[in-house]
């Protein structure tokens, strides 16, 4: 059983008490403390934990906004970690101020996948009248393949019938988990999807984008 499940949320300063080390967040055994607390924690309970106080202190009140983005903006980007302050700090936005769409490579695979459905959505329900599609540099899903992830899979416990009984229910697991080799034909290729897709009213401006995933600099893909 882990300690995050037997104690209770108040554990470090019920801790420290017991302890009898009058102690700040700044002290060498705060840290040591915390370090070795957090071993035996999920990372998704300290979230919680963290969240509890950010509720408490209304740490929330700065970010307050509607459901309908400011700029009339959407953005199409990929989930890396890199570009989760950067790119919003680099394009200028703050909260409230647009859609901000991630998945694996800033990718539109279908005309009917999840990114086109958010897509359509942010334009019919939200109000959005522009897209930017926003690629990166030195991207993990670039040269991305089914036959990376299919040794993965299999080490992690996935067998092959598993994988056979979800090709035979019409999955290309090929195509699905396949990347892109080279950033700027897969940029133009995701904007012309969005572009021509039948759905999408003629009005909206899509435009596409290579993010530097250092300097957070732009290059528009022509």
């Amino acid at each position: 059983m882990k300690l995050a499940s037997i104690l209770p949320s108040c554990v470090k300063n019920q801790l420290l008490l017991i302890i009898g080390h009058k102690v700040t967040k700044y002290s060498p055994f705060f840290r040591t403390f915390t370090r070795s607390f957090n071993m035996f924690c999920d990372m998704i309970d300290q979230i919680i934990e963290y969240n509890k106080t950010f509720v408490a202190q209304k740490g929330y009140e700065k970010y307050l906004t509607d459901k309908y983005p400011d700029k009339k903006l959407a953005v199409l980007s990929c989930m890396d970690t890199r570009l989760t302050e950067l790119l919003p700090a680099a394009l200028g936005l703050k909260n409230g101020d647009a859609k901000i769409i991630k998945n694996a490579g800033g990718l539109v695979i279908s005309a009917f996948d999840s990114a086109m459905r958010s897509l359509i959505v942010a334009i019919y329900e939200l109000g959005v009248q522009e897209i930017m599609v926003v690629a990166h540099s030195h991207c993990g899903a670039c040269h991305m393949s089914y036959e990376h992830f299919h040794h993965e899979m299999i080490a992690r416990g996935v067998t092959d019938e598993t994988l056979d009984a979800i090709r035979k229910c019409g999955i290309d697991l090929d195509q699905w988990l396949e990347g892109f080799r080279d950033t700027p034909t897969s940029v133009r290729k995701t904007v012309e999807t969005i572009k021509t897709h039948p759905l999408v009213p003629k009005d909206i401006v899509v435009r596409g984008f290579i993010i530097d995933s250092e300097t957070g600099e732009l290059e528009e893909v022509k």
